[in-house]
């Protein structure tokens, strides 16, 4: 089988060289040379070491390539993100954020830059699938207090974040519920806090 056959069955704009190469029946090696040519001619991006992308294929979104750079760790999009996605603030983040079992770092990539940020196993839950799209996703509630989360140590990452816009389904209940769930008694309270600042500013009908 050719690649380019192979390309076809995978049916998903992204794949790595590996499953190609599975695929066709050829060496890594070969799968390789062959992507390298297609992006050669513009068929193909090559995301990062080993990953490729058809940016033209209208199923494809940056959000698509999270799982593939983690590194094998798990990981999902969260943070500004995720607010955006949910329609919770207007502001198109200029990165792509996600939360992370692994170490924070960022990934500079042709088709996006990728910041993952590292949540502690105990607290790293409340995502889901995105609609029929294949990336994880934090609910709102839970990508809202993983903000401020962060915003509670050291460096103070999203202290200051986009206005907040109420949709339809938003619950403070289960907002207030993740807030429980942080371990640490002072990253709580701080969190409580800004929650209840934060809610206060946006308070319209239809956040329950």
């Amino acid at each position: 089988m050719s690649v380019r056959r192979a390309i076809q069955l995978v049916r998903r704009p992204v794949f790595t060289t590996r499953e190609i190469a599975a695929l066709a029946g050829t060496s890594l090696s070969s799968a390789s040379q062959t992507l390298a040519r297609m992006e050669q001619e513009h068929l193909l991006t090559r995301a990062a070491r080993g990953i490729w992308c058809v940016t033209d294929d209208p199923r494809f979104t940056p959000f698509l390539l999270v799982l593939y750079l983690s590194g094998g760790h798990q990981a999902y999009v969260s943070f500004l993100s995720a607010l955006h996605l949910h329609g919770m603030i207007g502001q198109i983040p200029q990165v792509v954020y996600a939360a992370t079992t692994a170490h924070t770092r960022r990934r500079d990539t042709p088709v996006g830059t990728f910041c993952f940020h590292r949540i502690q196993p105990a607290f790293f839950s409340g995502f889901d699938w995105y609609r029929e799209q294949s990336f994880l996703i934090a609910s709102p509630e839970k990508a809202l207090i993983d903000c401020l989360y962060l915003s509670s140590r050291k460096g103070g990452r999203f202290g200051h974040f986009p206005e907040i816009e109420p949709i339809a389904g938003f619950s403070v209940r289960r907002a207030r519920d993740w807030v429980k769930k942080i371990p640490y008694p002072k990253i709580r309270a701080h969190v409580s806090a800004k929650l209840t600042a934060l809610l206060e500013s946006a308070r319209e009908p239809g956040i329950a």
